[in-house]
């Protein structure tokens, strides 16, 4: 997305603009560019203001630099602060930088966000190998390493160059070689992001290695706050994430019973509760039906597992003890599901009519199930739940896992972005995660039925036919993820020892993101919504 760029009259030169008198001037620029990003989290919301909050000088190939952290200011009386690369072009330079660098024209130059520059890429990563401190009024920028950074960098004469991912992301990705990987953070708030807490961690306390091992940190400190801006982590060979992976899987699956010579059969069945299919061993038709995916659904089960034993191992760390389930948690967490809930019954109760009509039946037997899902809600918290919390992923699907071609390695520890940095580092339930995850299975056959696997598409009739095995799928992969998991786990203290209470407990969080699924495809993708409501039907 373009539009012409600003023009911005600087008496003293583009480099007034960076001097505190120039920012009332050069802060709407910033603003306009940031709200075109993918990056901007405030699009649906009224901008108030923008301010320059600080301008960190940095220097690249004899060029200088800065890091800007704008405060923008909504209506609502909210405010986010963002970080913005900048760097002026002379009109020589113009040719070389991509459109959606471009941020303003200052006479006959141009200011744009540098992190598309691979000279400046590497200073940044400069910094973080020099440790370097950079003052800059009342604040400071500060680069440290791990332990792990000298052997995950290489030989510091081997030149390794520096690419900006393409994903739409919330952050910036940038890597080096095929070696290391930095995250910038483009959205900050005072505190420690969990993205770094939980990787220095794993990295440095614990012996699970299915992580990108952090090598490096930028962090921006002023008086008592502490922002991070960046980590460096270790680049993982990788195949593409898992979700893409299940979907490439799928299709496969789908297009394979499509060619059975007779058509296609009954699937097989499933139990009512993944529970109860969890305690037998995995009928032969469900087998076949997974094929070598069932492997892989169980050791990403296994990886989970052991991900959750060692962010529970911790000892001397307070940030990574096990806490008990208290009555006021346990209150605290059914009011947060319990808003979304309604919100969610509020939407669907006003866009029911607008559904697709194949979907409205099932849309109409939730909203008459909603005195039910509360009760089920309050039920499942209202219990003493004899298990542990503990600091878990926050924000587990399988799009948060990479596949190597033959393991997994988990990724992104930041938890829901949407949420402050105060509410992502709380500890959880590890079901929690368990719940992401295998709703993440859920979708990924009907996202192939939607046409999301890359190259593979079916017709309306093929779709419908395939409905009741893609439900079967769904039901047999989250059945091995579970039960691979429940083995490694054991008795660990983050898990109710028995049944009556872990079985309610899980169905508690399933519920809550089938609910909040079916708000974000109400708002979005109202054809989707068809799979958060069986997702409901199917737990009541």
């Amino acid at each position: 997305m373009t539009k012409a760029l600003t023009e911005l009259a600087a008496a003293g030169g583009w480099e007034a603009l960076f001097e505190p008198e120039g920012w009332p001037v050069l802060a709407p620029a910033l603003l306009g560019y940031m709200r075109l990003r993918r990056w901007f989290s405030g699009k649906a919301r009224q901008v108030g203001t923008a301010q320059i909050q600080a301008m960190l000088p940095l220097e690249y190939a004899g060029r200088p630099a800065y890091l800007a952290l704008v405060r923008v200011a909504y209506a609502d009386g909210g405010a986010e602060t963002y970080v913005l690369p900048l760097a002026h072009a002379a009109a020589a330079r113009l040719p070389e930088l991509p459109p959606h660098a471009l941020v303003a024209r200052v006479g006959t130059g141009t200011l744009f966000d540098p992190i598309y520059d691979a000279a400046f890429c590497g200073a940044l990563l400069d910094l973080i190998a020099s440790r370097a401190r950079i003052v800059a009024g009342a604040g400071e920028l500060l680069a440290e390493t791990t332990r792990e950074f000298a052997r995950l960098r290489g030989p510091a004469g081997d030149r390794l160059v520096p690419k900006v991912s393409t994903a739409e992301q919330s952050n910036s990705s940038i890597i080096f070689g095929e070696r290391l990987i930095m995250k910038l953070f483009r959205r900050i708030e005072p505190g420690l992001n969990p993205d770094i807490e939980i990787g220095r961690f794993l990295t440095e306390h614990s012996p699970f290695a299915h992580i990108p091992p952090l090598a490096g940190t930028l962090e921006y400190r002023r008086g008592g706050e502490h922002m991070s801006m960046a980590l460096l982590q270790g680049l993982v060979p990788n195949r593409g994430d898992a979700w893409y992976y299940t979907l490439d899987t799928i299709a496969a699956t789908f297009q394979r019973l499509l060619a059975l010579p007779g058509g296609l059969r009954e699937p097989p069945a499933a139990g009512r509760a993944l529970l109860d299919d969890t305690s037998q061993a995995l009928p032969a038709e469900a087998a076949a039906l997974l094929g070598e995916y069932r492997g892989a659904a169980e050791l990403l089960g296994q990886r989970t597992g052991e991900l959750h034993l060692a962010l529970a191992s911790a000892t001397g760390l307070a940030d990574f003890a096990l806490e008990p389930f208290t009555p006021a948690y346990q209150a605290a967490v059914y009011r947060s599901m319990e808003a979304r809930a309604r919100e969610s019954f509020g939407l669907l109760r006003a866009g029911v009519g607008g559904l697709p009509a194949a979907l409205r039946p099932a849309a109409q037997q939730v909203l008459d199930a909603e005195p039910r899902v509360f009760a089920l809600l309050q039920a499942a918290l209202a219990r003493p739940i004899g298990a542990q919390r503990m600091r878990i992923h926050g924000d587990y699907h399988l799009g948060q896992v990479l596949y190597t071609g033959g393991d997994f390695f988990i990724i992104d520890f930041e938890g829901e972005p949407a949420r402050p940095l105060s509410e992502r580092r709380l500890k959880s339930s590890a079901l929690q995660d368990v719940a992401g995850m295998l709703r993440s299975f859920h979708y990924a056959p009907y996202a192939v039925l939607f046409g999301q696997a890359p190259g593979v598409s079916f017709g309306a009739e093929a779709a419908a036919a395939l409905a009741r095995w893609a439900h079967a799928w769904q039901h047999w992969a989250c059945v091995a993820f579970l039960r691979s998991y429940l083995a490694v786990v054991g008795h660990a203290p983050f898990l109710p020892g028995a049944r009556a209470e872990l079985q309610p407990l899980l169905e508690a969080y399933l519920l809550d993101k089938a609910v909040y699924e079916l708000r974000y495809e109400l708002n979005n993708r109202p054809a989707w919504a068809g799979i958060p409501i069986e997702g409901v039907l199917g737990l009541l």
